[in-house]
């Protein structure tokens, strides 16, 4: 049998997540272990509403889901996010198009290594600038010695990102 219940709080034991849910009124309060897809590990919100099922064994029952009320993902696409009592706070939102927005589409993330190439190629490419401007000056009779541009980007590399 399908039950439909309030979440009133959860813990991990043993390395597996226990619901507490209120169900039919103030005295029907059960725990339930808690099923989720291979790999994802997440803790619903206090209020939340919980699907509860009954399983062959007699009394033993599992959470199978929740009733999403933050859901935006269109067709083909898949969207994960952080949320307290007031609502999203961070999320990742694959999209069919190729595009994965990380808290919005406001910003963008860089591929290190291909900027890193392009920003060296601007100060090779500044520095050659620089010798024929010194040239010209020199033609003119004036004198100018270009100091050599370098841009070190190394410090902007990080393992994770956080975008805001």
């Amino acid at each position: 049998m399908i039950k439909i219940g309030q979440i009133k709080s959860t813990v991990i034991e043993k390395g597996r997540r226990i619901i507490k849910i209120l169900r039919l009124g103030r005295a029907d309060v059960q725990t339930s272990f808690e099923s989720m897809p291979f790999g994802v590990d997440a803790s619903p919100l206090k209020n939340m509403t919980a699907i509860q099922v009954e399983t062959a064994t007699k009394g033993k029952t599992v959470v199978i889901g929740y009733i999403n009320t933050e859901q935006l993902a269109e067709i083909g696409e898949i969207r994960i996010f952080a949320a307290d009592s007031t609502g999203v706070k961070s999320f990742v939102h694959c999209k069919t198009n190729g595009n994965v927005n990380v808290n919005g589409s406001a910003n963008s993330a860089v591929a290190y290594a291909a900027l890193n190439i392009t920003l060296q190629q601007l100060s090779l490419d500044i520095n050659a600038e620089l010798v024929k401007i010194a040239a010209g000056i020199a033609t003119g009779g004036g004198t100018y010695a270009p100091q050599p541009i370098t841009i070190d980007a190394s410090g902007s590399e990080v393992q994770t990102v956080k975008l805001p």
